[in-house]
C-alpha cells in the first residue's frame, strides 16, 4: 500500500526503517501502556478481574494499531523531514540503521508523552488487551487518529494527507 502523508513524502529509506520496526515498537507501546495503566489505577497491586486480564495478556496481534503506527510514522516524517531532504551521512553510518535508531528514540519518547493521557491508555488497552481475538479487522475506531490529530495539532485528511491546523 503506497500511502503518502504530504506532497513531498518520498523518504523511502526512512519509511522502510520505520516499517521494519513496527512489531517491536508496537509491542513496546502495549507493554508500556499496560504497566503505566496498572501503576496509575492499581498502585497497590490488588488482583481484580481487570488487572489480571491486563497482566496475563501476552498477545502479539497488533493489527488494530496498524493505522495508528502508519499515521504516527507519517507525522514523524512530516515534522522532521517535511522538505524531503534526508541528510547525507558522511561518517560512514548506514542510513537505514541511523533512521531506525532515530525513529526508535522518538517513538519511545512519544509513547511516554502519550501515556500521560488517560484516554490514550484506555484506547490502547481496548484495541489490544480487551479486543476480542476472534473479531475481524474492521475500522475499529477513530480515537487513535483523533488523539494524534489533537496531540500534534495536525489534520489527517484522506486526500491531502497531513496538514498543519490553522488557527
Amino acid at each position: 500500500m503506497l500511502r503518502k502523508f504530504f506532497p513531498l513524502d518520498k523518504n523511502y529509506v526512512l519509511e522502510e526503517a520505520q516499517l521494519s520496526l513496527k512489531q517491536t515498537l508496537l509491542e513496546y507501546l502495549v507493554d508500556y501502556v499496560k504497566v503505566e495503566y496498572l501503576l496509575r489505577h492499581n498502585p497497590l497491586g490488588i488482583q481484580d478481574e481487570m488487572s489480571q486480564t491486563i497482566q496475563q495478556h501476552r498477545g502479539k496481534d497488533f493489527r488494530h494499531l496498524d493505522l495508528f503506527y502508519l499515521t504516527l510514522s507519517g507525522i514523524f516524517r512530516y515534522e522532521n523531514y517535511h522538505d524531503n531532504q534526508l541528510t547525507f551521512i558522511f561518517d560512514g553510518q548506514d542510513p537505514f540503521l541511523k533512521y531506525q535508531r532515530e525513529w526508535t528514540a522518538v517513538f519511545r519518547k512519544w509513547t511516554k508523552d502519550f501515556c500521560k493521557q488517560q484516554n490514550f491508555l484506555r484506547a490502547v488497552l481496548d484495541l489490544t488487551v480487551f479486543y476480542p481475538v476472534e473479531s475481524p479487522v474492521v475500522m475499529v475506531d477513530n480515537r487513535m487518529e483523533a488523539f494524534l490529530s489533537q496531540f500534534f495539532d495536525v489534520k489527517i485528511h484522506p486526500q491531502k494527507g497531513i496538514i498543519k491546523k490553522v488557527g
